[in-house]
C-alpha cells in the first residue's frame, strides 16, 4: 500500500510539471506570460506538494475502502473456488485408483483361469436307445479321460489334465490292492460348467467309489469259532481290515429335499438315499416333512428292514422320531447314548408318564431298572389304535472310547431279540445314539453276527460291516468299535459252546 501510495505521488508530480509546461507553451505562442501567474501555479504546486502526506488519508480513504472491501470478498471467493476445485480433484483420483484395482483384479482372475490348461474333450453323441445313461463319458470310444489324483483320505487335488489313455476303455483297471480300494469320505464329482456350453447333467458315480461299492458288496472273510478266537488276539490284523473298508458317506447334493440340513445333528452324517426312511408328508407339496436322518437295514441273510438305525432325536425332531416308531410299527427301541457327554448327545423325547409328539401319545406304563440300562414299556396312542414299545436304554458305554467288557451289550442285545422274536410280524428295531452310526453300528453288527453264529457256526464280521454301510455310511465307527464286535461276537461263541456242552 505505501507502494501504491509513493507511486500516486510520483504521478501528481508528473502531471503539474507537464500541466505547467503546457502553459509555458501557450504563453510563448501569445506573447508573454506574467511571472507572478507562473509563481503562483508552482507555489499552488509547492503547497499542494506539501499538503498531500497531511490529508493523504482523505484523499485515497474512498478508494482503500473499496480496495478492502473487494478483497474481502474476493478472498472467500478464492477460498470457495478451490476448496470445490480439491473436492473434485479428489473424487476423480479415488475414481481412478477403484477403476485401477478393479482392472488389476480381473487381469489376476484372467492370469489364474489361464493356468489350467484344459483339452477339449471328446463328447460321443446320445444313443436314442440309452435314455437313461446318466455318465457324459463313453468308456470304449472316448480317447482322453480326466485324470484327477484323490488322496487316501478322500480329498482331491484341484490340478485337472488330460491324459491319453492306451487301453481302449478309461475304465480298465489294473488290479488293486486293498489299501487302494479305500473309498472316500466325499463324493467326488467333477464340475463340467467351465468347459463349455454343454447341457447339465447328475452326479454319477466316480471309477473310485464304483470300486468302493464292488468292496462293500462283495468283501467276505468267513471266520470259524476257532479263527474267531485266534483273531481277536491280533488287533493289529483287525486295524488294517477295518481300515480297507470305504466309509461310504453321502455327498448333501445326493439328498434333494431343501432345508435338510435343519434336521440333521451332524452335517456330515446324512442318511444313504436308496435305504432313507421316508416319512408320510404332512401335505403334498412340504418334502422337509418326509425327511428324518434314518435309515432301513438289512438284518441277516439280507432280511429288508430289519433295523432302523437313526441319529438321537433333537428338539425339532422329537415328533418325527414317533411318527417313525408309530408309521413303522417297530416293537422295540435301543438307545445306546446319554443324554449328555460333555456336548449334548440326545434329548430326552420320551414324557415321564404321559405326552402327546404331534399326533402320536405316549404312556409310560413301568420302568424297570436294571444293572446297564433301563427298561420302559411304553403305549404309544393315535385315535383308536394303539401299539406296544419296549424301550431299552443303555448307559453303560463311556465316553469316547468302548467298554471294558462287552457282556453288558451282549445281554442287552439278547434281550433285545427275545422281544423281537415275540413281537414277529411287527416292524424293524429302531436302534440309535447320538449320530446314529458308531454304538448303533456295533450293536446291529453283534446282533447279525450272533445270530449267524447260532445258525451256521461261523462268522463274516468284515461281511456284515460292509452291509452295514450299505445301508447307512459310517456304520461302526472306529477300528476299536471294530475289534469290540469281534470280542461280543467271540464272548456270545463261548456261551453257545458252554450251552452245547450242557
Amino acid at each position: 500500500m505505501r507502494f501504491c501510495l509513493h507511486l500516486f505521488h510520483f504521478c501528481l508530480e508528473v502531471k503539474s510539471s507537464l500541466t505547467a509546461r503546457k502553459a509555458g507553451c501557450c504563453c510563448a505562442g501569445r506573447g508573454i506570460q506574467s511571472k507572478g501567474s507562473f509563481r503562483n501555479s508552482f507555489l499552488n504546486t509547492e503547497k499542494h506538494r506539501t499538503l498531500l502526506p497531511m490529508n493523504q488519508k482523505n484523499v485515497l480513504q474512498g478508494q482503500h475502502e473499496a480496495d478492502k472491501i473487494w478483497s474481502k470478498e474476493g478472498f472467500y471467493a478464492v477460498v470457495i473456488f478451490l476448496s470445490i476445485f480439491v473436492i473434485i480433484v479428489t473424487c476423480l483420483m479415488i475414481l481412478y485408483r477403484l477403476k485401477e484395482k478393479l482392472q488389476l483384479s480381473l487381469r489376476q482372475d484372467k492370469e489364474k483361469n489361464q493356468e489350467i490348461h484344459l483339452s477339449p474333450l471328446t463328447l460321443q453323441p446320445a444313443q436314442p436307445e440309452a435314455k437313461t445313461v446318466n455318465s457324459m463319458v463313453q468308456p470304449e470310444q472316448a480317447p482322453k479321460v480326466l485324470s484327477v489324483v484323490v488322496d487316501p483320505q478322500g480329498r482331491y487335488t484341484p490340478e485337472i489334465k488330460a491324459t491319453t489313455s492306451v487301453c481302449p476303455s478309461p475304465f480298465k483297471m489294473k488290479p488293486i490292492g486293498l489299501q487302494e480300494r479305500r473309498g472316500s469320505n466325499v463324493s467326488l464329482t467333477l464340475d463340467m460348467s467351465s468347459l463349455g456350453n454343454v447341457e447339465p447333467f447328475v452326479a454319477v458315480p466316480t471309477p473310485r467309489e464304483k470300486v468302493a461299492m464292488e468292496y462293500l458288496q462283495s468283501a467276505s472273510r468267513i471266520l470259524t469259532r476257532s479263527q474267531l478266537k485266534d483273531i481277536v488276539a491280533s488287533s493289529h490284523l483287525l486295524q488294517s481290515e477295518f481300515m480297507e473298508i470305504p466309509m461310504n458317506f453321502v455327498d448333501p447334493k445326493e439328498i434333494d429335499i431343501p432345508r435338510h440340513g435343519t434336521k440333521n445333528r451332524y452335517k456330515t452324517i446324512l442318511p444313504n438315499p436308496l435305504s432313507r426312511v421316508c416319512l408320510r408328508p404332512k401335505n403334498v407339496t412340504d418334502s422337509l416333512s418326509t425327511y428324518i436322518n434314518a435309515n432301513y437295514i438289512r438284518g441277516y441273510h439280507g432280511k429288508e428292514k430289519a433295523f432302523i438305525a437313526t441319529q438321537g432325536p433333537m428338539i425339532n425332531t422329537v415328533n418325527d422320531f414317533w411318527q417313525m416308531v408309530w408309521q413303522e410299527d417297530s416293537p422295540v427301541i435301543v438307545m445306546i447314548t446319554k443324554l449328555k457327554e460333555k456336548n449334548e448327545k440326545c434329548v430326552l423325547y420320551w414324557p415321564e408318564k404321559r405326552g402327546i409328539y404331534g399326533k402320536v401319545e405316549v404312556l409310560v406304563i413301568s420302568v424297570n431298572e436294571c444293572e446297564n440300562y433301563t427298561v420302559r414299556n411304553l403305549v404309544l396312542k393315535q385315535g383308536s389304535h394303539t401299539q406296544h414299545v419296549k424301550h431299552y436304554w443303555y448307559t453303560s458305554w463311556p465316553d469316547h472310547k468302548t467298554p471294558d467288557s462287552a457282556q453288558p451289550l451282549l445281554q442287552l442285545m439278547l434281550d433285545v431279540e427275545e422281544d423281537r422274536l415275540a413281537s414277529a410280524g411287527r416292524g424293524p428295531v429302531v436302534v440309535h445314539c447320538s449320530a446314529g452310526i458308531g454304538r448303533t453300528g456295533c450293536f446291529i453288527a453283534t446282533s447279525i453276527g450272533c445270530r449267524q453264529l447260532k445258525e451256521e457256526g461261523v462268522v463274516d464280521v468284515l461281511s456284515i460291516v460292509c452291509q452295514l454301510r450299505v445301508d447307512r455310511g459310517g456304520m461302526v465307527q472306529t477300528g476299536e468299535q471294530y475289534e469290540f464286535v469281534h470280542h461280543a461276537l467271540c464272548l456270545y461263541e463261548s456261551r453257545l459252546s458252554a450251552e452245547t456242552v450242557q
